[in-house]
């Protein structure tokens, strides 16, 4: 330490040397050019006068010009005219250029503007620029600027932009003012997304510009690591991920940790729970949770933080029915433990679960389960456990999000599913059966996802490449826009921006879809909210409708037929069914205009 402080004042004690030379050497050089500017004035037989310099110039010396002046000698008066030899001579407004082969001092008639000194500039020491790049404004000058200068390379952005439309090119401009969707990127990495299946997706509250995705195991390498967490910016057009992740079991859900920016979750396939933290130099978790009893011992495709600043929890569903509470600061044992089961016998084998309210209400939330059943439970209370059941769909549900839209109307008790049964079905907490069944789709339905900014859209995905977006208050029998992603692979995750304005698409290839969408059919109109109060009217009026028609239709068969020909109607209509080739979409549309499923 000693060593070092001296090494300091030896540095300080050569930089104020160096200030005083460069001062004295200043002053000197001042002093010079006082001496020669006197000198100048003196020796004036020496100096270049003005009348030779417009003889160089091949003008007229000013003597000359100035003899050929010939004073009027009339009395001026307001009569006469002016004189015809005051006009100004047009050689007058030539411009002269002075050239001088010696130094002009500061006292001199003629001024430069310009220093002819030929000093050539100092080339710094060794030890000189040392000192330099130690200074802590200029650390701080160059990490501000190599940062800038980065992300400017990273872009491409054509600077020669002509915005007045008078480029030859105009007509090769691409307009997409009227565009609904529109592909901006590609997120894909050769080494970690390879021949990886994208399980989840989640953007950072913190920094909107990043989003962590996970990645299932890569069956061609099987010396890999068989879990991947992959965080992408996609603020620069970066072509690697930002960070890198993985742990030895396919990472199933992940998410950012919302009050804890550097921190990221996974569930696993083991059931373990992970925890990556960016500030760590190594890739695998910092933490994990355990395989035991007391946790997750099946896999955990259901992971959400919910809760405030000061109080707030993880919350994960594994596939044996076994709810988790756990706090990130220790998971070795879960704080709360809760057993989803089904009429006290069979667990509920959930694929996924949403919040209705994750920040207000923490106690109260929905799961989607293989059977096709959805259940309403609640973490605490004389009822904690499964609430409710809703029934609709005829296979597994794959994809659940509920309605999380600000505006002057609530609608968080609606939600949407997505199943295997081809169809997407609209749901609100206080009916149990569905609102609606959006059946266009002509394969799984992997993922749901509702417009964080508009009522009324919703984006799906299913298994031919096909991503829809749809608007409630437009058309509920067709989605408003569809695209095909260039290859058709399977999509099987979807995932909204938090502005609304951008649509993330995962598929089985492990590659992430980046979708700019329109303001047309992003931002809502102020009426937007009242306008889907009528649609939710007009789909329950409807839904009434079919139901009498059914209830009428029944009665009148029994009256004509009678009680052994309606036997026999029913029976064989179920025979037809069973023995039917038809896709499972005519299934769902049928169990949706009936109270309960066909098994």
């Amino acid at each position: 330490m000693a060593d070092r402080k001296a090494e300091l004042e030896r540095k300080k004690a050569k930089l104020e040397e160096l200030r005083k030379e460069k001062q004295r050497r200043q002053q000197e050089r001042e002093r010079q050019e006082v001496e020669n500017s006197h000198r100048v004035l003196r020796e004036g037989d020496q100096n270049v006068t003005m009348d030779e310099l417009l003889k160089r110039e091949g003008l007229k010396p000013v003597s000359d010009v100035l003899s050929t002046y010939v004073p009027s000698t009339q009395e001026p008066s307001n009569q006469s005219t002016p004189d015809s030899s005051l006009v100004q001579s047009p050689l007058m407004t030539r411009k002269i250029r002075c050239e001088t082969g010696h130094d002009v001092g500061r006292g001199s008639c003629i001024q430069t503007g310009i220093s002819t000194s030929n000093e050539t500039p100092r080339e710094l020491s060794e030890e000189e620029k040392q000192m330099i790049l130690m200074t802590e404004d200029f650390q701080r000058f160059f990490g501000q600027s190599s940062r800038i200068v980065e992300r400017a390379l990273s872009e491409q952005v054509d600077i020669f932009m002509d915005y007045t439309g008078a480029s030859e090119t105009d007509n090769n401009i691409d307009d997409r003012s009227g565009y609904k969707i529109h592909l901006n990127r590609c997120f894909y990495d050769e080494r970690w997304s390879r021949n990886r299946c994208v399980t989840c997706m989640d953007w950072s509250p913190q920094f909107p510009e990043l989003l962590v995705a996970s990645y299932h195991n890569n069956e061609d390498s099987p010396h890999d690591p068989d879990g991947v967490c992959l965080v992408w910016n996609t603020r620069f057009k970066k072509s690697t991920p930002e960070y890198i992740f993985h742990c030895q079991s396919p990472v199933l859900s992940c998410c950012f940790a919302r009050f804890h920016p550097n921190l990221i979750l996974g569930g696993t396939y083991s059931g373990k729970i992970v925890l990556w933290d960016n500030r760590s130099p190594k890739r695998t978790p910092v933490q994990r949770s355990p395989l035991s009893a007391m946790a997750h011992t099946h896999p955990v495709y259901c992971l959400s933080v919910v809760g405030t600043q000061n109080s707030h929890s993880l919350i994960s569903i594994s596939t044996d029915g076994k709810m988790c509470s756990w706090s990130l600061d220790m998971l070795a044992q879960p704080q709360e433990t809760l057993d989803l089961q089904q009429r006290q016998s069979r667990a509920v084998a959930a694929t996924c679960m949403a919040f209705p309210q994750p920040q207000s209400d923490i106690n109260n939330f929905i799961v989607g389960s293989e059977e096709g059943i959805i259940y309403s439970a609640g973490r605490h209370g004389p009822r904690a456990g499964i609430i409710d059941t809703y029934e609709g769909h005829q296979g597994p549900i794959r994809g659940m999000d509920c309605h999380n839209s600000q505006g002057p109307i609530d609608f968080s008790h609606l939600f949407l599913t997505s199943s295997v049964d081809w169809t997407v079905k609209l749901w609100s907490l206080k009916e149990n059966k569905p609102l609606y069944s959006f059946e266009d789709n002509g394969d799984y339905v992997y993922d749901v996802a509702w417009s964080p900014i508009h009522p009324a859209v919703f984006a799906t995905v299913d298994g031919m490449g096909r991503l829809d977006v749809w608007n409630l208050n437009q058309d509920t029998e067709v989605p408003v826009t569809s695209i095909n992603v260039d290859g058709n692979p399977a999509l099987n995750r979807v995932k909204w921006t938090q502005s609304g304005m951008n649509l993330t698409v995962g598929d089985d290839n492990g590659r992430i879809w980046l979708y700019e969408v329109g303001e047309q059919l992003a931002v809502p109109r102020a009426d937007e909210w009242t306008r889907l109060v009528h649609t939710l009217q007009e789909l329950h009026q409807n839904q009434l409708d079919e139901d009498m028609e059914k209830m009428n239709f029944g009665v009148g068969s029994s009256l004509s037929s009678g009680p052994a020909s309606a036997s026999l109607g029913i029976g064989s209509s179920i025979s037809q069914l069973a023995g039917t080739t038809s896709p499972p979409s005519s299934l769902g549309s049928l169990s949706s205009s009936s109270s309960a499923p066909l098994r």
